[in-house]
């Protein structure tokens, strides 16, 4: 791909994030790819997984390298929607009121167990991560245009979760996991931690800022979707459709979605064109936020993808890969 000095500077920024990330989370170059390609796309992601696999160290790594604001909401079921957006409070001295910013005043927001606290307090962050703004005493907020959100999931069948509706589900980009690490990246782990006083992983240093970060997720918006391509995403989705496992459907957000995440994945891949391929690759993560049920959930997507042929790749007559 042929690109200015400054595009060659922002995707050497993008390589040191992916870098950056890959040395904090060991073992997992795919789950990396996954998360940049989220964040490359304007997209938030949902991870369900067990304690201590290393969800918060990446969204604090996530911050820091981006050189943003990283804020951690811990979701218990009393939580208020007031402590997710802020409040207005009475200054005595200024005999006047006084917004007071709530976490989603960030760059980067880790939404903890987002499934332990209630309905009403979950539908807070309808508002900001599908328009990046909130409504407060009926004033609107803009929130960051870099706001990206991940949220970690108890898997449902554990006591005293509310299971996310499918409004909230379909804000999400990507649902994903982290998993264990291979015993190489653990004992990498353990031999790093000898002598530590603490978390040295979480150690980043910034090496993008926002405002590159909107630079690249604007590129990624132009990066090409060919006629055949764009028909394959819409058969795709239809099959979906047609499934009775996805009881909603497949809504045309959720489709946009689909086709942003295709196109961050190709630039990431050093091309600015979609192919095929890309559209399968982000299709799991993507397609698992809106299955019904858990078990056989990974052979429906991958029965569905099967089912649905590839159309004939032809690179636009404009189109280059690196």
């Amino acid at each position: 791909m042929t690109m200015t000095s400054t595009a060659d500077d922002l995707r050497a920024s993008l390589e040191d994030l992916q870098r950056t990330l890959n040395r904090v989370i060991l073992g997992k170059p795919e789950l990396v790819e996954n998360v940049l390609v989220c964040l490359l796309s304007r997209g938030h992601i949902l991870l369900e997984d067990l304690p201590g696999l290393g969800k918060t160290t990446l969204a604090k790594a996530m911050a820091t390298a981006l050189g943003g604001r990283f804020a951690r909401i811990q979701c218990t079921p009393d939580l208020l929607p007031s402590d997710v957006t802020g409040f207005q409070v009475f200054d005595q001295n200024k005999r006047e009121f006084q917004f007071l910013p709530g976490p989603v005043f960030s760059d980067v927001l880790l939404a903890d167990e987002i499934n332990r606290t209630s309905p009403r307090t979950q539908s807070a962050l309808l508002e900001a991560m599908a328009e990046r703004q909130v409504t407060i005493d009926n004033l609107v907020r803009p929130l960051a245009a870099s706001f990206f959100v991940i949220a970690t999931q108890n898997p449902v069948d554990q006591h005293g979760v509310y299971p996310l509706p499918e409004a909230q589900l379909d804000r999400f980009a990507m649902k994903l996991s982290l998993g264990y690490p291979d015993r190489e990246s653990e004992t990498r782990l353990l031999a790093e931690a000898i002598g530590s006083a603490g978390m040295t992983r979480e150690n980043v240093a910034p090496v993008m800022s926002v405002e590159a970060l909107q630079k690249l997720q604007d590129i990624v918006s132009r990066v090409g979707v060919s006629d055949p391509v764009r028909d394959e995403l819409m058969n795709l989705a239809d099959a979906v459709r047609a499934n009775r496992r996805f009881s909603s459907g497949l809504s045309p957000r959720a489709v946009l979605l689909w086709q942003r995440l295709a196109q961050a994945r190709a630039y990431l891949l050093e091309r600015d064109f979609v192919t095929p391929d890309d559209l399968r690759q982000v299709a799991p993560g993507l397609l698992a936020l809106r299955v019904s049920g858990h078990s056989g959930s990974d052979a429906v997507i991958g029965a569905i993808l099967d089912e649905v042929p590839v159309s004939p790749l032809k690179t636009p007559a404009n189109g280059r890969s690196r």
